[in-house]
Parts: C-alpha cells; sequence; structure tokens
C-alpha cells in the first residue's frame, strides 16, 4: 500500500484515479483549489482545501501526510483559453507545478505521476503518433506541459524525483458506478456536448469542416476511456516502485473516430436524433491525430479494457443523465 496524494483530485480524471487507487486498496488524500474542481467529486476522507500557488501550505500537506508519491492533475486544460491568456497557462501549469516540485525535493518525496497531454507533440509529422516525434506544441497549454516534462529530469538529478509522465490524447467516458464523471464549465469535450445536444441542453452540435482527407470529411481523434487512463497511472506507479527509470508514455486507444462516427454512435446509444451543423473548419485543427500507445503496453504491461466507441459513449450518456438530474450542470 502506498500513500498518494492526488493534486486536481476533485476535477475528472483526478476523481477517477482516486477511486481506482482506493478500491486497489492505497491510502489517498486530495489537493485540489476547486477552481475546476467539485466537492461532489471529492472521494478520499482526508480533502486540503490548498492552491498550488500557496507553496507554504503546500508544503505543509506534504509534511502532515507525508506521501510516497504524488499524482499530479491539477492543471488549466482549454486550448483557445491558453491562446488568448497564455500567461494565466504558464503561471498555473508550469510555475505552480515548480512550486510543488521544490515542495516534494524539501520534504523528500520522490515519485511523481505527471498528467501530460498529446499537445506537446503539435502537429504529427507521421500517424500514428509515437513517443519518438519531436515535441514542438501549437499552443501555449501544450507548452506548459512540455516545460514542465522538460523540467523533471533536472529535479531527478537534483533531487532524485522520479517520474512519469503520461500524454493523454481524448480522455472519454466516465464512471460506470456513477461515483463521479465529466462535468466542465465551459464544456469543450466532443462528447459531453454530443450528449448535450441528445439531453436537450443545446440545439445542435457544430461539426468544424466536412471537407477533411478523412473517410467522411470529419476530423479523426483518438478516444481513451478515462478508467483505461488511471489503470495507467497506477500502473506507473507500479514501475517506479520497481525500481523504472523515468520515462514518457502515450495513452491513446490507437485508433482513431471521425467526428460524424461519434455523433452516428451517440444516436444508437442514446436513440434520440442529435442534429449536426456543418460549419467552418477551425483554423489549427489537424485533420487527423491517432496514438500509438505500443510502449506502455509493453513497458507498463498496460491493456485498455474500454476500447470500444460505444462503451465510452454509453458509460457518458449513463453519467450525463445523472449528472442533469442532480443539477451538476
Amino acid at each position: 500500500m502506498a500513500r498518494i496524494l492526488v493534486t486536481g483530485g476533485a476535477g475528472y480524471i483526478g476523481s477517477h484515479f482516486v477511486l481506482r487507487a482506493r478500491a486497489e486498496g492505497h491510502d489517498v488524500c486530495i489537493l485540489d483549489n476547486l477552481c475546476m474542481g467539485h466537492r461532489w467529486a471529492i472521494h478520499a476522507e482526508r480533502f486540503h482545501h490548498v492552491d498550488l500557488a500557496d507553496e507554504q501550505a503546500v508544503l505543509d500537506v506534504l509534511k502532515r501526510e507525508r506521501p510516497d508519491a504524488i499524482a499530479h492533475f491539477a492543471a488549466f486544460t482549454y486550448v483557445g483559453e491558453s491562446v488568448e491568456n497564455p500567461a494565466r497557462y504558464f503561471e498555473n501549469n508550469y510555475v505552480n507545478t515548480m512550486k510543488l516540485l521544490r515542495a516534494m525535493s524539501v520534504s523528500g518525496v520522490q515519485r511523481f505521476i505527471f498528467s501530460s497531454s498529446c499537445a506537446v507533440y503539435g502537429e504529427p509529422a507521421r500517424l500514428p503518433m509515437d513517443e519518438s516525434l519531436p515535441t514542438d506544441p501549437v499552443n501555449p497549454y501544450g507548452l506548459s506541459k512540455l516545460f514542465v516534462e522538460q523540467s523533471l529530469p533536472w529535479f531527478e538529478r537534483a533531487h532524485g524525483i522520479r517520474h512519469v509522465s503520461l500524454r493523454y490524447f481524448n480522455a472519454s467516458g466516465a464512471d460506470a458506478e456513477l461515483r463521479t464523471g465529466e462535468v466542465h464549465k465551459p464544456e469543450t469535450h466532443l462528447i459531453p456536448l454530443v450528449l448535450d445536444a441528445a439531453i436537450g441542453r443545446r440545439p445542435d452540435i457544430k461539426v468544424f469542416g466536412d471537407d477533411y482527407d478523412t473517410p467522411d470529411g470529419t476530423c479523426i481523434r483518438d478516444y481513451i476511456h478515462v478508467d483505461d487512463l488511471c489503470s495507467a497511472h497506477m500502473l506507473a506507479l507500479g514501475y517506479l516502485d520497481r525500481g523504472g527509470q523515468s520515462d514518457a508514455f502515450n495513452l491513446g486507444g490507437s485508433r482513431g473516430h471521425t467526428v460524424m462516427e461519434v455523433i452516428d454512435a451517440a444516436r444508437r446509444i442514446t436513440g434520440r436524433e442529435i442534429k449536426a451543423v456543418i460549419s467552418p473548419r477551425r483554423p489549427g485543427d489537424a485533420p487527423k491525430l491517432v496514438a500509438d500507445s505500443a510502449k506502455a503496453f509493453r513497458v507498463l504491461g498496460w491493456k485498455p479494457l474500454h476500447g470500444q466507441l460505444e462503451t465510452i459513449v454509453e458509460h457518458a450518456w449513463r453519467w450525463h443523465r445523472h449528472a442533469y438530474e442532480l443539477g451538476y450542470f
């Protein structure tokens, strides 16, 4: 059993990880400022309402909790907002992570799991995307994640903090037992936006471009169930426990789905008409983004269990209705 501190543990992915870690018998506590998280998503007995910007408060928590490892999910994640307000993203995602790492170095915590992103790659030179691709972010959000990744080896060299960076593709789905799920304000992810149209919270779903070089002309993205992401985090912790070297891994479904395929799957799952409105392309949207996750399979022993798009959409739909009834939106 490990003592794990989860930053951002009241958020979408963080709250799922807390449930997974506790189910596997670990002692878990949460640190979250609730800027983006939710009190209903807190699933640990010990919760610290602390902002990472307050380095002394973070250090006090680490000294009190004495965690064996930190799983770091706390971050701003809106790509468009990062372009409009880059300073906010560099301050929160990078500077505050440096404060966390400095507090770790003082308190002696030496295992770190970092929630990174495929956005560190930018426009891919080839598909599927593996870890050997050059990192060249095209927005401040991706750059803020890359800054952290590039800083981690120096903290290992100076303070012995070993780390794993997990580069997510499109996190989706929800807890099958409806204990937590995806609620963002504003929402920007495709699947919950489509389900908003299904439930009647919006009149339609906008499809940005239908003239890409793809089977139906709409963009292709790689979707990965949030529970499978969390299993990878647990495997990454075990990997470090066994003395594994610091590294970075892609986490994706290793297959792509077009926007229209997602909408059609939602129509089948919900049994409802979902109006799709074709809109102009958005600047910067890549036609195809698909992961090569073979390294995670090989090194971590990761085996995603929810790879079917229909399963992802079904779990998301069950949660969406549940959250709507509880007034979470």
